[in-house]
């Protein structure tokens, strides 16, 4: 009897592992939407959202309450790393201080960032915000050769994210998210260069915001348009 429950227990601990094994794995690219005190890789990425209550700028003060926990705890998944930075940018252009030019955001940049990811199943690409809200640069489509100048400008860079991630996580599936209320040329820029390469976009529509971020509304919407298009579309 004892070696018979003995089995069973071993039984039951080797189904729960692998269980625990099959469960996909996601990997978030982002800005200050996606982050949260804690929970970041490297540690060292500016947090927009703390473990605070009495924080003035948002009504999001639990890491259960971000778009990405929710999803993955309703669906089942993994977290490989949050990589998010809040205030960074796709390109290398950053938000202006003094004078006519802009900062150099080369140190946080979505194409600086892009290979420490892990080794997710899923990718999550939510970024572009605050290339809109600094104003960086369009520039012209470009998908090769890209030069460092290249980069200062959303286009290319843009690209240059989407090609370089394709070929760093083959068989990983990206997405890429994109905010609401954002520059024309932005949203333009995106639908071309995500069609370019043939990635998922998700837009994101009315997204309840205080300060500009998502609150625990925004969020929930968030996770809910996600899920409706990966149900509609997988």
């Amino acid at each position: 009897m004892k070696n018979l429950i003995l089995l069973m227990v071993v039984g039951m601990l080797g189904c729960f592992t692998a269980k625990a094994q099959n469960s996909k794995s996601i990997s978030i690219l982002g800005d200050s939407y996606s982050t949260f005190q804690g929970y970041l890789q490297p540690d060292t990425n500016a947090v927009w959202y703390w473990d605070n209550v009495e924080a003035m700028n948002t009504d999001v003060h639990h890491v259960r309450e971000t778009w990405w926990h929710q999803f993955i705890k309703k669906n089942g998944y993994r977290l490989c790393i949050n990589n998010s930075f809040s205030g960074s940018t796709i390109c290398y252009s950053g938000y202006k201080t003094t004078g006519p030019d802009f900062t150099d955001y080369s140190d946080r940049a979505f194409v600086t960032r892009l290979d420490k990811l892990g080794c997710p199943d899923i990718i999550f690409v939510f970024g572009g915000t605050n290339d809109s809200w600094a104003g960086s640069p369009i520039g012209e489509y470009k998908y090769n050769g890209w030069t460092r100048e290249d980069l200062f400008s959303f286009r290319p860079a843009m690209a240059c994210l989407l090609e370089k991630m394709i070929d760093h996580y083959p068989n990983v599936k990206i997405y890429f998210l994109l905010n609401d209320d954002l520059r024309d040329e932005i949203d333009e820029s995106v639908k071309t260069i995500c069609s370019h390469y043939e990635v998922d976009l998700i837009e994101l529509v009315d997204i309840h915001k205080i300060n500009g971020h998502p609150s625990v509304k925004g969020m929930r919407q968030i996770c809910e348009q996600i899920e409706a298009y990966i149900s509609s579309n997988h």
